[in-house]
């Protein structure tokens, strides 16, 4: 059970003198974290543009070649970056380190989405295309750029881990579990894309792009509990509920999340060993993907142009 920390808000109600207006936060911002927050609403006025663009023009959502991308990761790494730029504020660091972290995950998330909507306008697709020297160097800077968001948020994670995050009744908890359930969508991406790199690698290239479906649920409902709890947490201190009461509907929230990660993570492992590509077992594909780590790639990449 959580204990109640000195660090924590727990005068109930809106007047609380640890909860200012959101008017007056914004006024406090640093100029890093003003810039993230725009950069932020940028990259979410992206996906509602491409939205816009994939009701105009058509097509399918379905598939690596879709306008689906565009809009679903401008929404999600515009949110992603808005909220732990605010989540952040809770965590014990120095100003210096956290100004870093931002700029560089700010500067992530353009590279990104920036990445998935040129190839996009391209007509190719983003991941797993090795098909010429361009598409080759998009694919890659985008795993690298993957790589650095897992580096950036496992770091923060861990301090909010190490140091009891500040904030009103409740936000410990909702950071931390919202922190372990992001882990566990990072992770999925990671395997994701090593998978499909794997495969395109090894010239499966269309197999490369089926591998990923079982995964994207799982990764995609644990993205976001980093903003759906401290939200919540946020909410809850400008009612006039005891800390006691805030702290259990947080930690029920909680609970909720990391129910429809089972789920979702269920799910995937179903589907993954009904489908079994190109005859493969999660377990088999696995150990396929660590001996292709420990030797030199023999094969070239794949000429295969499959667009599904």
């Amino acid at each position: 059970m959580e204990n109640q920390s000195a660090v924590e808000t727990t005068v109930p109600g809106p007047a609380s003198a640890g909860q200012p207006p959101f008017s007056t936060e914004w006024r406090r911002l640093r100029p890093v974290e003003a810039l993230c927050h725009v950069t932020g609403a940028v990259l979410v006025g992206s996906g509602l543009f491409h939205l816009v663009v994939l009701a105009v023009d058509g097509g399918s959502w379905e598939g690596p070649v879709s306008w689906r991308k565009p809009v679903t990761f401008g929404f999600s790494f515009g949110l992603t970056l808005a909220t732990v730029t605010w989540v952040s504020s809770y965590i014990r660091l120095g100003n210096r380190v956290r100004a870093v972290l931002l700029g560089l995950l700010a500067a992530d998330c353009v590279l990104e989405v920036g990445g998935i909507t040129l190839q996009a306008w391209r007509g190719v697709p983003s991941h797993f295309n090795m098909e010429t020297p361009f598409d080759t160097a998009v694919s890659m800077s985008l795993a690298v750029g993957g790589g650095l968001l897992v580096g950036i948020l496992a770091t923060l994670a861990i301090a909010s881990f190490t140091w009891r995050p500040q904030g009103p009744a409740g936000m410990a908890l909702a950071l931390r579990a919202g922190w372990a359930i992001l882990l566990v969508g990072l992770l999925s991406g990671m395997a994701m894309i090593a998978r499909g790199v794997y495969l395109t690698r090894t010239g499966h290239q269309s197999a490369g792009y089926r591998s990923t479906a079982s995964l994207k649920p799982l990764h995609g409902v644990s993205l976001h509990a980093i903003l759906v709890l401290p939200a919540l947490a946020r909410l809850l201190a400008r009612t006039s509920w005891s800390a006691r009461t805030r702290r259990s509907v947080v930690r029920a929230a909680a609970g909720c999340c990391a129910a429809l990660v089972v789920a979702a993570l269920a799910w995937a492992v179903a589907d993954a060993r009904s489908t079994k590509p190109l005859g493969h077992s999660s377990i088999h594909v696995t150990m396929d993907i660590y001996t292709f780590v420990r030797s030199t790639p023999s094969v070239p990449p794949s000429s295969t142009s499959a667009m599904l």
